[in-house]
């Protein structure tokens, strides 16, 4: 599947609407960024199943924003709607294969679970 524009009106059905989902947040002055793209896109060929999506920092600096991106290029991963994976930084092909390869691995009740026992004690420490 190739890559999609992230918009600030189609972020929350991305992230609601599919399984897996890769953000790669980039600016076209930025030469890293220029780097990591083609793997990226690479990536989003041979995994049909999961949607890549490409955020131009530049244009959607509110969505941007929101997920407080202060370095480009920056990936961030969502799996049944939860952010599992944000790091800034070109990632070479294999590390790049290698993070969605352990994101469709993760035991995502144990992720939830593991969620609502930190929540808990954030409350009680409050």
């Amino acid at each position: 599947m190739a890559t999609i524009e992230l918009t600030a009106e189609n972020l929350d059905s991305s992230i609601e609407n599919n399984d897996i989902l890769l953000i790669d947040f980039w600016a076209e002055w930025c030469g890293p960024c220029k780097m990591f793209g083609p793997i990226f896109e690479k990536a989003s060929e041979q995994h049909p199943d999961i949607v890549f999506a490409k955020c131009n920092t530049e244009v959607q600096q509110q969505v941007a924003g929101s997920f407080g991106i202060r370095s480009i290029p920056t990936l961030a991963v969502f799996r049944e709607k939860i952010l599992v994976f944000m790091q800034p930084g070109s990632l070479p092909e294999p590390a790049l294969a290698e993070i969605i390869e352990k994101v469709e691995a993760l035991d995502m009740d144990q992720v939830r679970k593991d969620i609502a026992e930190q929540e808990k004690k954030n409350t009680a420490n409050a």
